[in-house]
């Protein structure tokens, strides 16, 4: 495993931690690697009955590190991306998730794929792909508007901005935002009172319960995939790489 993603067994609960803490944990190809390798083992590891995600510090994870991404583009289905998106999306163990802070692009679109998610109240959301001249992935461009909606899933994916643990919970992101003190108590009982249920029936229940968006899932996901990758290198994102370097906004008046 990355010594960029933590995972331990603690009784029947698999737990996964970003800990790149001083890049904010920001996902490099490398830890997609480790983290899909480690819902793929719990699925298959009869002592795992339930899949714990956490950040360290201030981040849940900022998203993806863009210059990793620009280095090495998703190629393929089996790209390190694309296989943590399969395995979080199609895990048959219930996956719960504790943001303990700064959740940012997939750090929030991953929690889509939980079927518990909580956040300390201080957690800050965002999905910023279009600021980022990118556009949304993890079938997140279909997953948010079932949730909340068409108008207030563009409000966020469209114009991008943070928005505040209360405002993840009014829109059916997280379960509930509690105090930063309270936060690993309340996800981890949630995963101790998952883990305690009979399994197979935890499981067809689980699969009940996203079985009628799967294919569409997939669907979704490889053709944001796609258009991702597209995007990276596309004259509007390097106009964003530039003017972050330059520490400017980016000017996008010359775009049509």
């Amino acid at each position: 495993m990355s010594e960029h993603i933590l995972v331990s067994q603690q009784d029947t609960i698999q737990r996964i931690q970003l800990n790149r803490p001083e890049k904010k944990n920001a996902i490099t190809t490398v830890m997609y690697s480790a983290m899909a390798d480690a819902i793929e083992q719990a699925g298959s590891d009869a002592s795992i009955r339930a899949i714990y995600i956490t950040g360290s510090e201030d981040s849940f994870t900022s998203g993806n590190d863009l210059n990793d991404f620009l280095q090495n583009p998703p190629q393929g289905a089996e790209s390190p991306v694309f296989r943590f998106l399969r395995a979080i999306s199609t895990a048959e163990k219930p996956i719960v998730a504790a943001v303990n802070g700064l959740a940012i692009g997939i750090g929030t679109t991953l929690l889509l794929h939980c079927d518990l998610a909580y956040a300390a109240e201080d957690a800050k959301f965002q999905l910023p792909f279009v600021n980022l001249a990118l556009v949304p992935e993890a079938a997140s461009s279909y997953l948010i508007p079932q949730i909340m909606g068409q108008r207030k899933a563009a409000e966020l994916l469209l114009l991008g901005d943070a928005f505040s643990a209360a405002k993840a919970a009014e829109v059916g992101i997280i379960n509930e935002a509690t105090s930063a003190d309270n936060l690993e108590n309340l996800a981890w009982s949630k995963a101790q009172a998952l883990a305690q249920k009979a399994p197979e029936a935890l499981r067809l229940s689980k699969m009940l319960l996203k079985k009628g968006n799967a294919e569409v899932i997939a669907q979704t996901m490889a053709e944001e995939g796609k258009l991702f990758g597209e995007r990276l290198q596309s004259p509007e994102a390097m106009e964003v790489m530039q003017a972050f370097m330059e520490r400017r906004e980016p000017d996008f008046s010359k775009f049509s």
